[in-house]
């Protein structure tokens, strides 16, 4: 099964080794054919902690490292 790939923004760095991404999506109602913006947080594994908030990052799923982190972050995204 292929692994999914998110792009969202860091919006917290506080955690040794560990980002948290906020990724949004956009998609269309069903019944009111309007569109409509969601948005999660993911726990990320940043290893060298390398990226800071409002950093644009990709992020994707791993083995679990911790209770939380079941992603981690491949590089930096792409604006567009």
């Amino acid at each position: 099964m292929p692994k999914r790939i998110l792009q969202g923004t860091v919006v917290s760095d506080k955690g040794d080794k560990t980002v948290v991404v906020n990724v949004d999506r956009i998609y269309t109602h069903p019944v009111l054919k309007k569109t409509v913006r969601r948005s999660k947080k993911f726990h990320a594994h940043d290893e060298a902690n390398a990226y800071h908030v409002g950093d644009l990052v990709r992020i994707s799923e791993c083995a679990p490292k911790s209770k939380l982190k079941r992603w981690e972050v491949i590089g930096h995204g792409s604006k567009g």
